[in-house]
């Protein structure tokens, strides 16, 4: 039966309406289920998140973290995931004290400005000493006219008042070479300028601003390999690594009478004796409190005093002796709070002074 203009029109009309409201219909489902699938994603964001632990800090404790980060991970088989960044530990504490990260590795203690910081933001913090490492003075391999250095040497070199004087070789020993000085430091982020300043100097980033500076010790490292005429500090596990690279000196210093002592190269030997002064000092993480509450943050801990006499050797680190570790996780279990050190760094602190602290505290 055919139909007329206006039966046409209506139709046409009616079937818009329709299909206007099949799509909608259409829509509203794909909306929906969008909308579920966007919730399930942000449920298990939600997770990822907390089943994250964030380390960051000091380039030195990096190797260390690095390794108890993979060896956890590989345990915990991928149900949680810890990230280690390298920002230096002046760095690290920056992000620790605003509440960033989980865990802060160090290369000396925290310093009162910094206690202060994280104290304003409600930041509270457990203190573990992790290893020992030896600051290494370094030269060229090439470089035959020095193979051991006086703390007045370095001091010569480095202190704020030599920048643009103290330029050559022989201004700071009359029978080194007629040749510029190259000198290579860490960053002022890094926790090993501040505990090299200190010890140098007299006082944490007291320090000449004219050298190459870098919070990445691999650079410093390729600096003075590639040039006779370079000095620079490293920390123990980077010039282990690069033996073949540099030339470590021997370290002249003084006794309690100030008479200049044998010259004592670094290795795990001497700092464990306490003979490498003044550039053997401890190494830390500091975690969070709050963080601590998390169950992966607080397995974590546990895993990395467990494996810490084990993996720190490869890591190229100086491990503590065992009770100290056992102690160690005695400490974070029971949550104590706070630092030995008072806000400062205590250059020459030895192994056994370390422990007295941490059974005192």
């Amino acid at each position: 039966m055919p139909f007329n203009s206006n039966e046409l029109s209506n139709l046409s009309s009616n079937l818009d309406i329709l299909s206007s409201e099949h799509l909608t219909s259409i829509s509203n489902k794909k909306l929906g289920i969008m909308a579920g699938l966007l919730t399930l994603i942000i449920q298990s964001t939600g997770l990822a998140q907390s089943a994250t632990i964030k380390v960051d800090g000091s380039s030195t404790v990096y190797p260390i973290s690095e390794a108890m980060a993979e060896e956890f991970q590989t345990a915990q088989k991928g149900k949680v995931k810890v990230t280690v960044g390298v920002s230096g530990t002046g760095g690290g504490f920056k992000k620790f004290c605003r509440g960033d990260i989980d865990i802060q590795d160090a290369s000396r203690p925290i310093q009162k400005a910094e206690m202060e910081i994280c104290k304003a933001a409600d930041i509270k913090f457990i203190e573990l000493p992790i290893a020992y490492d030896a600051m290494v003075i370094v030269v060229n391999p090439q470089n035959n006219w020095v193979s051991e250095i006086t703390l007045d040497e370095l001091k010569k070199m480095w202190e704020p008042e030599a920048q643009g004087k103290i330029t050559m070789w022989n201004q700071v020993n009359l029978k080194w070479p007629a040749q510029k000085l190259k000198l290579y430091g860490a960053g002022s982020d890094s926790g090993t300028f501040d505990y090299f300043t200190e010890a140098v100097n007299g006082k944490s980033k007291a320090s000449r601003g004219d050298y190459t500076a870098s919070e990445d010790d691999n650079t410093l490292i390729l600096g003075v390999a590639n040039d006779k005429y370079a000095l620079g500090y490293v920390p123990f596990s980077y010039y282990e690594e690069n033996k073949k690279k540099l030339k470590a000196l021997g370290v002249i210093s003084k006794n309690k009478d100030g008479k200049l002592q044998a010259a004592v190269l670094p290795s795990r030997e001497t700092v464990e004796k306490g003979t490498y002064v003044p550039f053997s000092r401890p190494l830390f993480i500091y975690v969070s409190e709050k963080s601590m509450k998390r169950p992966e943050v607080m397995d974590f801990v546990n895993f990395y005093m467990s494996k810490s006499e084990s993996l720190i050797p490869s890591a190229k680190g100086i491990p503590l002796p065992g009770k100290v570790y056992t102690m160690a996780k005695d400490l974070a279990k029971k949550g104590r709070l706070g630092t030995v050190f008072n806000g400062q760094s205590d250059v020459g602190v030895k192994v056994e002074d370390l422990l007295k602290r941490e059974t005192q505290l």
